[in-house]
């Protein structure tokens, strides 16, 4: 994760760019937020030019319009030395103009004086087929998926979450991955972590209709935290099989260890013996496990048919 830059602005420096636009002038004081930052993610033609300069009056809109012809693909930062004469110094700017192409926060090639348009897109070519090197190869998110749900069962939290990463990292409103990254930070035990990510969820995931599930997996993981010890309820159902209430604890403490098959055996149990015990509280616990769970997950899955096997015997 990028840290946050937050330079001084002074009151002379100039208005923000647009969002989107990829031509535009900077100063000193927003350099690293427009030029650096910006150059993480594309490559960065920076022209350094002056009012009382021919030739830079001569170079500019070629640059603009060879830059314009990429729509977006690269960005073109204009710096008036006789404004930001300090970032003049930090590239060794001995005449204008000059210009550095900036990629990953680095210069990697650049040019003084005028030169004739084809050379100029002969280097763009080269920055852009150098960004694309640079560029993960794209996944297959339904497939890639698949693969990181059966790590979280598998219990291989890391990988799954590199994985879950990866696909954001292509697609940063993937439903799906997101609620998958919450599950992985649950099982890990990390609650405060779930609880950030599902406050700070951004609107077009947080209005998704999949994402009730990951409200009450968290609920469900903060009860959990307060689940019985497990091999005590175990003696209490041994010595008393008909203790529905054991059971039931038992059950809470079964998901807080991660056992969900031994869960949900438990709770219908609970139901085989009483549908209606304490007002359907095994069923209503059943079902938010399956929807904390993933209606796909193989342990909701087996659920269902077992407890429509006790419902509609």
């Amino acid at each position: 994760m990028l840290i946050g830059m937050n330079p001084k602005k002074s009151p002379t420096s100039p208005a923000p760019k647009a969002e989107g636009a990829f031509i535009f002038d900077t100063t000193a004081e927003t350099f690293e937020v427009d030029v650096l930052k910006l150059s993480l993610e594309k490559p960065v033609l920076i022209e350094f030019w002056a009012p009382w300069c021919g030739p830079c009056k001569q170079l500019m809109p070629v640059l603009e319009q060879l830059v314009g012809a990429r729509q977006g693909k690269i960005a073109m930062a204009k710096v008036n030395i006789d404004e930001s004469p300090e970032l003049a110094q930090a590239f060794r700017v001995q005449s204008v103009p000059m210009v550095v192409a900036l990629y990953k926060g680095q210069p990697v090639t650049g040019f003084a004086g005028v030169r004739p348009p084809k050379d100029i897109d002969h280097l763009i070519e080269q920055l852009l087929a150098l960004h694309n090197q640079n560029q993960p190869e794209a996944l297959d998110i339904p497939a890639s998926l698949k693969e990181a749900a059966l790590l979280l069962d598998a219990g291989e939290l890391g990988t799954a979450q590199n994985l879950y990463a990866a696909i954001l990292s292509q697609d940063a409103l993937q439903v799906e991955a997101y609620l998958g990254m919450i599950r992985v930070m649950i099982a890990a035990g990390e609650i405060e972590q779930a609880e950030n990510m599902i406050t700070g969820a951004p609107a077009q995931i947080s209005g998704d209709i999949k994402f009730a599930a990951a409200k009450t997996a968290l609920e469900l993981a903060k009860n959990a935290q307060n689940a019985g010890d497990l091999a005590a309820l175990e003696r209490r159902i041994t010595l008393d099989p008909n203790d529905l209430q054991a059971k039931f604890d038992y059950a809470e403490s079964c998901f807080a260890h991660g056992q969900k098959d031994k869960a949900v055996d438990a709770l219908i149990s609970i139901i085989r013996a009483d549908r209606t015990w304490q007002e359907d509280k095994a069923k209503t616990l059943l079902l938010k496990y399956f929807e904390g769970w993933g209606f796909a997950d193989p342990a909701s899955v087996a659920g269902r048919k077992k407890l429509s096997s006790v419902l509609f015997s």
